[in-house]
């Protein structure tokens, strides 16, 4: 059973919400974020870039220092206030062209420890302890991970009731995404979500996996250290937005590479065959339609690659992906790509026009050949999860991405 909590959270002043919630730090360029601190004082990047006004450079232990101080003058001064009683928050984002909507909730590291929540992606120590060690400095979560459950009738009651009282915040965006949030105050709605969550066997992590590993790191760190322990301490908990299945959208990512492994074309495309049905499109755009099926852009033309009942297949989910097909019949025996996480001859490139990236990368003379595939499911996400097996990297790009600084939870 899923522990699910109300807690009190941060909230921007309902005047300067839309100028304080930034999206996450990794998906702006640098020239953005330079354009961002330059021209709005309250955005959020200003707290996790403390050093800009002071034209300083800090790293580790003194930067993170730093981020709390700004943090602090921002409830100083009354940007942020911070609720006087914990509340779950219904949470609605609207692009142009879709919609989801959750809850934001603090949810329990114990049950990321315990597999109730599950993952489905490996996690790189270096990253998670330095997060931690972030997360023990600066003393909140400013932006949520992203959890799913399986479609439940209760829970989506409780938020489809909600929509219809008064917003908290409300604004929209300069890309034109409308945020909207709720506080769900009656105490026995409360409670019903509540314990609703807690009938749910399992939650699984859409995105963020690297945030909650940190953050029950720390929880297990501070269990350790304090000897009054009582597991309802803030720090056994962190801050989630948690979204039915039906609203996730889940692309892929194409992979790129930069040569063919001292490999001629000729060679390369005879290689390909051993395991693969080749069709040349010539320029005409190929797109997967189904699973084991694989579009290539290689010297100016598109070929669509199937997979032979020759290739390499295995019994358990992991070797079913896609992207598992594709490292073991192509990417390690004939281009040499071992480690998909460290090896500089591969990138990735996320969402929907992959094809038109990749013609673009390739053609540039960065990339000798690109790679797209259709993504998996949310049922194939959550076998892997359940068979406590994880996916190669940049498997899935899956979406909302969440903004920072919306809720903030603190520990």
């Amino acid at each position: 059973m899923a522990e699910i909590l109300p807690f009190k959270a941060v909230r921007p002043a309902k005047a300067k919400a839309g100028l304080v919630v930034s999206r996450s730090y990794q998906d702006y360029s640098k020239a953005e974020i330079a354009a961002q601190l330059e021209s709005n004082p309250y955005s959020f990047l200003h707290i996790i870039n403390p050093e800009y006004d002071l034209q300083e450079k800090n790293v580790g232990g003194n930067r993170f220092k730093m981020i709390k101080e700004r943090y602090l003058q921002y409830k100083e001064d009354g940007t942020f206030i911070k609720d006087e009683e914990p509340f779950y928050y219904v949470y609605k984002i609207e692009t142009p062209q879709d919609s989801c909507c959750g809850i934001i909730a603090a949810a329990s590291a114990r049950d990321y420890e315990n597999n109730i929540i599950k993952k489905h992606e490996d996690t790189i120590a270096h990253r998670e302890i330095l997060f931690k060690e972030y997360l023990q400095v600066v003393g909140f979560n400013a932006e949520p991970v992203l959890l799913t459950f399986q479609d439940n009738k209760i829970i989506e009651r409780v938020i489809s009731e909600t929509l219809n009282t008064a917003t908290e915040n409300e604004f929209t965006t300069a890309d034109g995404e409308k945020h909207s949030l709720w506080k769900i105050s009656n105490p026995e709605v409360a409670e019903s979500l509540r314990s609703e969550f807690a009938n749910i066997g399992s939650l699984y992590i859409a995105d963020g996996h690297h945030r909650c590993a940190s953050s029950a790191l720390l929880a297990k760190e501070s269990r350790a250290k304090n000897p009054e322990h009582t597991g309802k301490e803030p720090y056994n908990y962190f801050l989630s937005y948690i979204i039915s299945e039906k609203d996730l959208k889940i692309d892929g990512f194409s992979r790129l590479i930069s040569d063919l492994n001292s490999h001629s074309k000729e060679e390369f495309l005879f290689l390909l065959k051993k395991n693969f049905s080749i069709k040349n499109y010539e320029e005409k755009i190929f797109v997967p339609a189904e699973k084991h099926q694989f579009s290539m852009y290689l010297d100016g033309q598109y070929y669509s690659l199937q997979l032979k009942k020759t290739g390499v297949r295995a019994s358990d989910s992991r070797s079913q992906l896609d992207a598992v097909i594709l490292h073991e019949n192509i990417l390690k025996p004939i281009l040499g790509i071992q480690d998909l996480r460290n090896d500089k001859r591969i990138s990735y490139f996320p969402g929907t026009d992959d094809n038109v990236e990749i013609k673009r990368q390739v053609d540039s003379g960065k990339f000798a050949v690109g790679f797209a595939m259709l993504p998996p499911g949310i049922a194939e996400i959550k076998q892997i999860a359940e068979e406590n097996l994880t996916m190669p990297p940049k498997s899935t790009y899956i979406e909302p991405k969440l903004r920072s600084g919306l809720t903030i939870y603190e520990f």
